[in-house]
């Protein structure tokens, strides 16, 4: 059977945690796109104000399936 996947690249953003961040992303993804796949952090960030990490930020790809 073949298959064939588009990547697209997200940032999730969290005041939480960085779990929570990439939660949030594909969280939203999923409310438009089909059969996400998979997930891989590109880059991991966050705000700091005042010695305290305010939020964090994580970009990701993430693939879906191209429907026939």
């Amino acid at each position: 059977m073949d298959r064939t996947y588009k990547v697209i690249e997200l940032v999730g953003i969290s005041e939480k945690s960085s779990d929570d961040a990439i939660k949030n992303a594909i969280g939203k993804a999923a409310q438009t796109l089909k059969e996400l796949s998979w997930y891989e952090v590109v880059e991991h960030r966050g705000h700091i104000n005042e010695g305290n990490i305010q939020e964090f930020q994580v970009t990701i790809k993430v693939s879906f399936k191209i429907q026939a």
